[in-house]
């Protein structure tokens, strides 16, 4: 994980803004759901994608590495 340098605080309702240019870079735009996860000592957001990266199918996704892959392409990568 790559560190940005960027600080920012938490409001009294919990919530922090993400900087624009880490939008930008990840192409996040307003209003798209973001998936939150803890690993660790870690919170991790991420664009929140509920089909398999790879084939765009949605039938035994499961995350590896941060990332949705369906049983199929896991399969098929094995192979």
């Amino acid at each position: 994980m790559k560190a940005t340098g960027i600080i920012r605080n938490i409001d009294e309702l919990g919530r922090i803004v993400i900087p624009k240019e880490i939008r930008k870079k990840m192409d996040i735009k307003s209003n798209q759901p973001i998936e939150i996860y803890v690993d660790d000592n870690k919170i991790i957001l991420c664009k929140y994608s509920p089909s398999c990266i790879l084939c765009d199918g949605t039938e035994n996704v499961t995350l590896f590495k941060g990332k949705r892959i369906c049983q199929n392409c896991m399969d098929e990568i094995k192979g």
